[in-house]
């Protein structure tokens, strides 16, 4: 079996060292590593060049000025050579035997076309351990027959990326779950690979979440995705919210803590179950800071979202009568 790594980046001569050093110590080697910079500015280039010509992976770099992620991963693939394709992304690394665990799985008797990997946070402080209990699933809590797997850590045949025409080009956010749901419709069910894990260093700053989720939000409303989800959010915090003030104002102060237990239980429960583990790691002071973030964070988060999701709702109805291509259900 030919295996191809394919990999999107742009200005991140910060990380790809880590990602290039990760994938050379593969247990099992990549055929090759097929690069595609979206036209970077900073040292990327040069690190890319440098990893290249030292001969320590088969490094393929293309150059595409502007590309979006989708575009960048269709160039990689089209340019690869290997039957199966494993992608991830330039902010992580790679667990030693990531590749080798998601490519067992297609050797099996039972066919497959799609195998998911998993990626795991790896946060280097007290916010970003909050954050990661907050935000990131834990593989431990996965189930695999309805995970939609991040092109972070994931592997398909050619052949089934050529049979649902690829990752769609006019999404630049959550392209990966329009992807997954295509493939999911086509060629399920998925192969799971718990060992094949992705080490990824979540958001180090409020500003830099709310404005990953806000991007994440549009992305959900171009492509029409989880209206159920962002419909619950709305009325959460725009009816349920100002009721339960209101119940509280008129009738008794009960309304509030009842309304804070339950809300705060189903809100906050599943990221303080996540974070209790990383607590056990932690002085006092870190423990109670890391405690008083995951509110923040969640809420800031849901901020973004709310925000964002509406702008991506209007762009997609000003496109959907000139573009087919957005009604790709």
């Amino acid at each position: 079996m030919r295996a191809s790594v394919i990999i999107t980046v742009l200005n991140d001569g910060a990380a790809i060292d880590r990602l290039l050093d990760s994938l050379a110590a593969q247990t099992r080697a990549p055929d090759e590593v097929v690069v595609v910079d979206g036209g970077s500015s900073d040292d990327t280039p040069a690190i890319l060049g440098a990893a290249a010509r030292s001969g320590r992976l088969r490094l393929k770099v293309l150059v595409e000025p502007g590309a979006n992620i989708s575009r960048g991963r269709n160039a990689a693939i089209a340019a690869a050579d290997g039957d199966v394709i494993a992608s991830t992304d330039a902010g992580v690394r790679l667990a030693p035997g990531w590749l080798a665990a998601l490519l067992a799985p297609f050797e099996n008797p039972e066919p497959l076309h799609v195998v998911s990997g998993v990626f795991v946070p790896d946060p280097h402080s007290v916010f970003e351990i909050a954050m990661s209990a907050t935000v990131l699933p834990m593989p431990s809590g996965i189930d695999p027959t309805r995970f939609l797997p991040s092109s972070r850590s994931v592997a398909f045949t050619r052949f089934a990326w050529q049979a649902v025409g690829g990752y769609p080009e006019w999404l630049d956010y959550c392209e990966d779950l329009v992807f997954d749901l295509r493939l999911r419709e086509r060629f399920h069910p998925f192969g799971f690979a718990p060992d094949a894990a992705a080490y990824f260093r979540p958001r180090g700053s409020l500003r830099s979440f709310f404005r990953q989720y806000y991007c994440y939000a549009r992305g959900d409303g171009r492509a029409d995705l989880w209206r159920k989800r962002h419909m619950i959010r709305y009325l959460t915090y725009l009816v349920g919210l100002p009721l339960l003030a209101a119940l509280g104002w008129l009738f008794s102060p009960w309304w509030w803590l009842a309304g804070l237990a339950v809300g705060g239980t189903g809100h906050l429960g599943m990221p303080y179950r996540r974070l209790w583990p990383w607590l056990k790691q932690l002085d006092w002071g870190d423990r109670l800071r890391a405690t008083l973030w995951v509110p923040v964070i969640r809420v800031t988060g849901d901020a973004a979202k709310m925000i964002g999701y509406p702008v991506g709702l209007v762009w997609r109805l000003k496109r959907l009568r000139r573009q087919p291509d957005l009604r790709w259900r």
